[in-house]
């Protein structure tokens, strides 16, 4: 057995320097004196021997859960754990599309409050995340898919959120590029929310991490968890890289790689992990200022400010942690492209990757206390995890800090599945894949 790493001596916070605020005049002043002022966005963090919390992930929902600890709860003796430098983990390998237009009651309310959080999100942050309200459009291509969005658009009508039904001509006024009568699947209608849009997914993790840092989290990067150590059935600390770090409470928050970190703990989830593609375009002019869903296929796009087109598909068909996907999906998200919109038939792709995605048993994400005491989970996310990145920390904040799940998450608890009590937005069963 290879010896456990030595803790790290440093017991007392080591003194940082705040990175000021961010503003217009700032900029203009830093302008004049040869930007000499300005200081790094968030303190490099060495570890400490314990933490009162201590996150496992630096990625959006790691990252947002210390910021509300800080913030909302008044808990700052957090550390904040990344296996590698902040940004590089699945918040920057989406495409960066907010929404709430769910079909699930509790999922409605859920993911709305989180898009409410993205509409202030800016202003909380005193960072310039280009939240971009463009408006979020689903089309539909059979009468029976009608029927489907309708009910989605009552219910989240009857919730007080926003859902706009379109007609063909309607849409083919919004996105002129849309093939309504393409020879697959006619373009029957849509359903547009106007508050759905896109966020700058690498400004969320700056964000978050400047402001956690300014709160007081310590933000530890490169930094990889090897082991979790238990006392029976309490988990009591971390073996890391960077060495041994003890914490009354423990929080994963690792996305696609949740299972792994877990077992470290002897503990199974009710996850498997798939990847992900994403791409993106040559640059040109705007030609869509919506984001795009095709109801026939899995495949949505939007326009970067870059001019780039960002799309993406469904998961490869199979487990990995890999982060390049498969030649065939690839083939499958261009063909749903050239189906509805054919006029980009000579567009350059200029990149692809893939992000490890954690797809749960129901489809919808768990935020829960685990039969391990001190061990928490954030996960699960199937394709839902950037859009949910505020609401998402702000719940588990609360879980961490109150020991009882947030109203708004309470149907997102590990029990559910015991119990029966599946949150299946999609009706596909126990079946990771289908979601």
């Amino acid at each position: 057995m290879n010896p456990l790493p030595k803790s790290h001596p440093t017991t007392a916070r080591a003194p940082r320097v705040s990175s000021g605020r961010y503003s217009l005049w700032r900029l203009f002043l830093e302008g004049l004196t040869g930007q000499s002022g300005w200081s790094r966005a968030w303190a490099k963090a060495t570890p400490r021997e314990r933490y009162r919390v201590v996150i496992v992930g630096g990625g959006g929902h790691g990252l947002a859960t210390a910021f509300y600890l800080a913030t909302e709860y008044g808990i700052s003796d957090v550390a904040v754990l990344e296996k590698g430098p902040i940004g590089l983990g699945n918040v920057g390998r989406n495409t960066t599309i907010i929404r709430s237009n769910y079909f699930h009651p509790d999922n409605i309310r859920f993911y709305e409050y989180s898009l409410k959080l993205w509409e202030t999100l800016e202003r909380t942050l005193n960072f310039n995340a280009m939240v971009s309200q463009r408006g979020t459009l689903n089309l539909f291509h059979t009468e029976a898919q009608r029927d489907l969005f309708t009910r989605r658009a009552n219910m989240m009508r009857l919730l007080g959120v926003d859902a706009e039904p379109l007609s063909r001509e309607a849409v083919k006024e919004v996105v002129p590029l849309v093939d309504l009568d393409n020879g697959r699947y006619p373009v029957l209608g849509g359903f547009l929310q106007r508050r759905g849009g896109t966020v700058r997914h690498d400004a969320v993790a700056w964000g978050y991490a400047r402001a956690a840092s300014e709160a007081g989290v310590d933000i530890i990067e490169d930094c990889e968890v090897t082991g979790i150590a238990r006392d029976g059935a309490r988990v009591t600390a971390l073996e890391t890289t960077r060495g041994h770090i003890a914490a009354d409470t423990i929080c994963l928050a690792v996305a696609g790689h949740s299972s792994r970190l877990a077992a470290m703990a002897g503990l199974t989830l009710p996850i498997e992990s798939h990847v992900l593609q994403a791409f993106v375009s040559e640059g040109i002019k705007p030609v869509l200022d919506v984001v795009l869903t095709y109801g026939a296929g899995h495949f949505y796009v939007s326009q970067s400010d870059k001019g780039g087109l960002v799309f993406g598909g469904a998961i490869d068909g199979y487990n990995t942690y890999g982060q390049r996907g498969t030649l065939p999906m690839a083939e499958e998200v261009a063909a749903a492209a050239m189906t509805l919109l054919p006029g980009l038939a000579r567009l350059k792709v200029l990149r692809q990757w893939g992000g490890v995605m954690d797809m749960s048993m129901d489809g919808s994400p768990i935020i829960s206390t685990t039969p391990l005491e001190g061990l928490i989970v954030n996960g699960g996310w199937c394709y839902g995890g950037f859009k949910a990145i505020p609401v998402g920390g702000l719940t588990t904040a609360h879980l961490i800090a109150r020991h009882a799940p947030h109203p708004l998450a309470a149907h997102l608890g590990l029990e559910r599945f015991a119990a029966g009590r599946t949150v299946d937005e999609r009706g596909a069963g126990p079946y990771p894949y289908a979601h």
